[in-house]
């Protein structure tokens, strides 16, 4: 059981900045490792970013590292994605996922609960 839902998404120019969000019920969120991932039409979901359920751990695909930064707030339930200097091919749907005491894994069989997605437009 559990839900994550996410939030934040939206159209955005070139250089911009978008914070996503996504928010756990009905799971122990402090034991939880979490991963961002995204799908742009036509294409396989992606990594992102993850972070440790410690949160001691963080990682990142070479796409987004010093652009994106991911975060927990154990005491809302909320992980979140900063994104910065927003590119077009960043353009996907996003989508946030969790495993018990997970760590940093990068693909989707890591994780073992999935959102709905949230929609990330940048334009040129």
């Amino acid at each position: 059981q559990g839900q994550l839902v996410e939030s934040g998404g939206g159209l955005v120019q070139a250089e911009g900045s978008l914070r996503l969000s996504c928010t756990a019920s009905g799971l122990t969120f402090n034991r939880y490792g979490l991963g961002w991932f995204r799908q742009a039409p036509g294409k396989e979901r992606e990594f992102v970013a993850a972070i440790q359920w410690n949160g001691e751990d963080t990682y990142y695909s070479d796409s987004v590292k010093g652009r994106f930064t991911i975060s927990k707030h154990n005491a809302k339930n909320t992980v979140y994605l900063q994104m910065n200097s927003l590119k077009p091919e960043d353009t996907a749907v996003y989508y946030c996922a969790a495993r018990l005491y997970g760590g940093t894994g990068s693909t989707p069989s890591d994780y073992n609960k999935w959102g709905q997605g949230t929609q990330v437009t940048v334009s040129s």
